[in-house]
Parts: C-alpha cells; structure tokens; sequence
C-alpha cells in the first residue's frame, strides 16, 4: 500500500464496490442455477466464472503492484543492509 496522502478511498466507494462485486456473483449464480441444461454443463459455466473471478483479481494486485512500484525504489535479495 502506498503511503502517499490522498489515495485513500472512500467508505462508500469501497461499499459500492464490494455491493456490485456480491449482486454480479449472485446473478450470475441464479442464472447458472436456472439455467435449463444438464449439470455438466452448469458446472463447467460455474468454474469458468470462479476462474475469471480470481484471475480479475490476480491481475488487479499485479496491475496495481506495477503502479505502486514505478515510483518505489527497487530491491533485490542479494543487496546488504
């Protein structure tokens, strides 16, 4: 996390996203649930949506890892301190 003023967001910023995050899970959820085809097929939907779920995620923390480390200096292991 940086560590820079004003980059905070606020708590109803973080509650619509977290609102819009959990009402787009459950549609999609209801949806495959109702869906009129065989189970198979509605769980390989349902693992398809699991998966694209955590690599949005997983390529937010690299998208923002990368922003937040242009301005900070770069380490290595092998340096002494």
């Amino acid at each position: 996390m940086s560590d820079t003023p004003g980059k905070q967001n606020t708590a109803a910023f973080y509650g619509q996203a977290v609102a819009s995050f959990a009402v787009a899970m459950a549609a999609t959820a209801i949806g495959i649930y109702q869906l009129s085809a065989d189970a198979w097929v509605r769980g390989f939907l349902a693992i398809a949506v699991l998966y694209l779920v955590t690599s949005a995620f997983t390529l937010a923390k690299v998208i923002r890892d990368r922003q937040d480390g242009a301005s900070a200096p770069t380490y290595t292991p092998f340096e002494k301190h």
